[in-house]
């Protein structure tokens, strides 16, 4: 190592505050130095997915820890250069596959600072300000959602993990007004408990079922209308036919992840205000609607909900993860309460060194609130608002677009941010799964697909979905991608249809010789 190259690491091995920080700023000065002439340039690498994770792998040598290492400055520039030569750029404004946007600087900036404090939300020696810092967030999305003083909520590492935790404070209050301890009973204690969600709700609804002992099976589905939207009717018709069964939540979802379609909450609602059953609003993507005074509206009925998820690193900008459940009572999280001797004993709770052990399944966890509480503080609801507003015109635009291409078929008009069509031709899912595929392996762009089932057709088939989270995408951006991607169909139909009549045709020669 050169005196050069370790510049930025010569105070200490740790991220002392302070100093310590303007040294991790300047590593990554540095490292971002050393990857200034190799990024892709692209969504993703190019090349196919065997040799990308080949070169990736090789650059590091024979798996093993070295038993010399190769110094701060070398090490974080090697990660630096295998993300920028081999990683995904969520800043390219053709990567519109998933719900996962391009990060907020200062959100970035502020994920470092809570790696550099190392802070935990269990108790209050392991980080008062993060502890402060997340109630005063958590009140503050609670308010935007229209829930009362009574509101609380806790950071989590995912959408699906906050559908969990949701479901099991569901399934613990349910049980708790039939004198039932799940707790310490356990769910056999339980008659037949269910779960209704739409058939196009998150798997994570299924998963968390599973993983609550309930079983999949517990999971009832109720039929969605034309744009993928839970029918109140069909809801109400399989709460009434469910029999003797006991009912843990009703699951409505704010954003699905293929179409972002809202269910209707009101109705929902009075559904389960009318059979007493716990609401729970999926509410990972669609949440950040509630920055935008032009699309609020389509959450309207939020505020009735016993449980909420949103997801801030979908809508919100946020790097991974800023995951949120809500609750309108903070009280219901009281089958979570443990007193642990060593963690949180009941004499320093009541002098005031409290934490948020009792609020999740987990015990250390990450004070990921510096990021979003930085982001709010930053922005403001309006700004944010606002790029919410861009990435609608944009999806708009690319509806627009594809309703002037003869050879595009739009499946599922704009809710959110999100498009689902797809390219007509005869071999529909192994032309559209090549198209996208193709479209990655060449660097132009990075696309989603999906299985819809069309009206008029048996099965599910594939199609193709832009999810546009990138308010700096510009419309010839959307122009570019549509052009390049009508010009590959044709290329990728044509190979399809040229294997096609060589199987047609090898197959009657096996006819004729037989």
């Amino acid at each position: 190592m050169t005196e050069d190259r370790d510049s930025a690491w010569t105070a200490s091995r740790f991220a002392r505050p302070g100093t310590g920080w303007a040294e991790i700023g300047r590593g990554l000065t540095e490292a971002a130095e050393s990857v200034a002439d190799h990024h892709h340039g692209a969504p993703l690498p190019t090349g196919d997915p065997v040799s990308v994770l080949a070169a990736v792998t090789g650059s590091l040598g024979t798996p093993g820890i070295p038993e010399s290492g190769i110094g701060e400055s070398e090490a974080l520039s090697r990660m630096a250069r295998l993300v920028a030569e081999f990683g995904l750029d969520l800043t390219h404004p053709l990567t519109a596959a998933h719900l996962q946007p391009a990060p907020l600087s200062v959100a970035v900036a502020a994920d470092a600072l809570a790696s550099a404090t190392n802070a935990s939300l269990d108790t209050y020696d392991s980080g008062p300000a993060t502890l402060a810092l997340e109630t005063w967030t958590v009140q503050s999305l609670a308010r935007m959602a229209g829930f009362g003083p009574r509101a609380g909520g806790v950071f989590s590492p995912g959408g699906s993990i906050s559908n969990l935790l949701a479901l099991m404070i569901a399934r613990d209050h349910t049980a708790a007004r039939r004198g039932i301890d799940v707790r310490q009973d356990g769910v056999s204690a339980l008659r037949r408990p269910v779960v209704f969600c739409s058939r196009v709700a998150h798997f994570s609804v299924h998963r968390a079922c599973a993983a609550l002992g309930l079983g999949e099976s517990a999971v009832v589905p109720v039929e969605v209308d034309a744009h993928h939207r839970m029918i109140p009717e069909a809801l109400e018709s399989a709460v009434r036919k469910a029999g003797d069964v006991t009912p843990l939540a009703i699951v409505a979802t704010a954003g699905t992840t293929d179409f972002g379609t809202v269910d209707p909450l009101p109705d929902i609602a009075d559904i389960a205000e009318r059979h007493e059953i716990w609401l729970h609003v999926d509410a990972a993507y669609g949440f950040g609607t509630l920055f935008s005074d032009r699309l609020s509206g389509l959450l309207s009925g939020i505020d009735r909900a016993d449980s909420v998820t949103l997801d801030l690193h979908k809508v919100g900008w946020q790097p991974a993860a800023a995951s949120l459940m809500l609750l309108s009572d903070a009280g219901r999280f009281a089958s979570l309460n443990r007193s642990v001797a060593y963690l949180n004993p009941d004499d320093d709770v009541e002098a005031g060194y409290s934490g948020l052990l009792g609020q999740t399944l987990q015990t250390t966890r990450r004070p990921d609130v510096l990021k979003v509480a930085a982001t709010l503080l930053a922005y403001g609801r309006r700004e944010l608002g606002g790029m919410l507003d861009r990435c609608n015109d944009l999806a708009v635009y690319a509806e627009q677009r594809v309703a002037t291409e003869l050879q595009l078929e739009l499946i599922a008009p704009v809710t959110l941010t999100t498009i689902v069509f797809r390219y007509r031709c005869a071999d529909l899912d192994a032309v559209n799964g090549e198209l996208r595929r193709r479209l990655i392996t060449d660097g132009k762009a990075l696309i989603g697909r999906t299985q819809v089932r069309v009206p008029g057709e048996d099965e599910p088939r594939t199609c193709l979905k832009l999810t546009l989270l990138n308010p700096e995408t510009a419309e010839s951006d959307i122009d570019e991608l549509f052009d390049e991607l009508l010009r590959l169909a044709i290329e990728v139909e044509s190979e399809s249809t040229s294997v096609a009549s060589d199987q047609a045709h090898s197959e009657e020669m096996v006819k004729v010789s037989e």
